[in-house]
């Protein structure tokens, strides 16, 4: 009879490796809290006759992902390669073989999340997954066991450490996106392929799994709406500056009674807000609780070791299951049917920067076409453009106003004889 627990592990990347080290280097600290060692036996790698270090020499290593999947001898599966549709199939096959698993992949979560849970608790088997969101922060562990006894209403946060880094060295630098997102690849901090980082999509996938979670509904990609970075100018950010706002992709997961919204935007936060202090590569999620009121957990959002920490915090909680006997029961079903916000629900506070005619009669225009739509303005600037005579640059934020108004006011800027262009609009949240 076997005297310790035995782990196969798809994947010996960087997070992988991350995981091997610190089972490894951390043996006596695990042994002591779950009562046995824990052991990595089995590794998937893409090449076997790759030349590997510590700790690779120590494990089997494998191509055929059936080598770990059906064996035996493992107790329970690390998923750490990444990729959506194969890994689905891989952790069905392990979930099916009754073995526990614990993976870092919010793409696969984000989209096929309810349906590995489903399988998982059908098979007496857990299915964690901390690492998925903000690296080496506890967050999902805080919203299901910390915060349980609470009613979410709100979490905004900084959840992509790559479009985190880009805006802070455009605003602390002056220096442009395509400058910064170049330096970003270099130092690995962005892949070769930016798009899910820098249009919103890899923080969009980590906003479902937190208002699923935060929320006890089934919230899926497709239910998050989606704005990138590309376009944010050094102007707007050096306009956001003057009037006291510093500029963040902010994920916002909200309810109000029964409704919800999801977004991922480029949004303008207050200088003196927690979240605008939270700098390069870092992540920062601040919650919202009706009893516990507002609460922020902040740390490295990505990264070998913290990203492996998250990983083996699961290990542990999946492996004191095992031992209680409770595995497959600790996960609770959403409780409540997704019921997304209207446009004219959902309500914020927006910034605009216009280019207009510089002549009398612009702000009194303006002023019309925003009541009409019962939008007022916070403040405004006009600024004359030197180079350009007879025209006119205004940057103003409104009070807040339902989205639906918002998008009229677009539509109906382009089609005002005194704006020539709206260079660009952004949310403005945490006042």
């Amino acid at each position: 009879m076997k005297n310790h627990v035995s782990i196969g592990l798809l994947g010996l990347g960087t997070v992988g490796t991350g995981v091997a080290e610190i089972i490894y280097r951390h043996q006596d600290q695990l042994m002591h809290k779950v009562g046995c060692p824990i052991q990595i036996e089995k590794v998937l790698v893409k090449d076997g006759t790759k030349e590997r270090g510590w700790p690779a020499n120590d494990i089997v290593l494998t191509e055929n992902p059936y080598d770990v999947l059906d064996d035996p001898e493992l107790d329970l599966i690390v998923e750490v390669m990444g990729g959506v549709d194969e890994t689905k199939e891989y952790l069905i096959r392990a979930l099916e073989n009754k073995k526990s698993v614990i993976t870092a992949n919010k793409d696969l979560m984000a989209v096929h999340g309810p349906e590995l849970h489903e399988i998982a608790r059908a098979n007496g088997c857990d299915l964690y997954y901390e690492a998925s969101v903000a690296g080496g922060i506890p967050i999902l562990r805080s919203l299901s066991d910390g915060l349980a006894s609470d009613r979410i209403t709100k979490m905004m946060g900084i959840v992509n450490g790559t479009t985190n880094y880009i805006l802070t060295k455009m605003i602390q630098d002056s220096r442009s996106f395509d400058d910064v997102l170049f330096e970003a690849q270099k130092l690995g901090y962005a892949e070769a392929d930016p798009t899910s980082d820098v249009e919103g999509i890899d923080a969009a996938r980590k906003m479902a799994i937190l208002a699923t979670l935060g929320f006890s509904m089934n919230v899926g990609l497709q239910d998050v709406d989606i704005k990138g970075i590309s376009q944010v100018s050094g102007e707007d950010l050096a306009f956001s500056k003057k009037m006291g706002y510093v500029m963040k992709l902010i994920g916002i997961a909200e309810r109000d009674g029964d409704e919800i919204e999801i977004s991922v935007q480029p949004t303008l936060l207050p200088a003196t807000h927690p979240l605008a202090a939270v700098n390069d590569e870092f992540n920062a999620v601040y919650v919202y609780g009706e009893s516990v009121g507002e609460t922020m957990f902040y740390g490295p959002g990505a990264g070998k070791l913290p990203t492996a920490t998250a990983v083996v915090s699961d290990v542990i909680a999946v492996i004191k299951n095992m031992r209680l006997g409770v595995s497959g029961k600790t996960v609770v079903t959403p409780q409540y049917e997704k019921k997304l916000k209207s446009d004219e629900s959902i309500r914020s506070k927006y910034f605009f920067r216009l280019r207009v005619k510089d002549e009398v009669g612009v702000f009194s225009k303006m002023t019309q076409l925003f009541a009409a739509n019962n939008i007022g303005f916070e403040r405004i600037m006009q600024l004359p453009l030197e180079d350009e005579p007879g025209i006119a640059e205004i940057v103003l934020i409104t009070h807040s106003a339902q989205k639906s108004a918002y998008e009229r006011i677009v539509n109906e800027l382009n089609d005002l004889d005194v704006v020539f262009q709206i260079n660009s609009s952004y949310r403005v949240e945490g006042e």
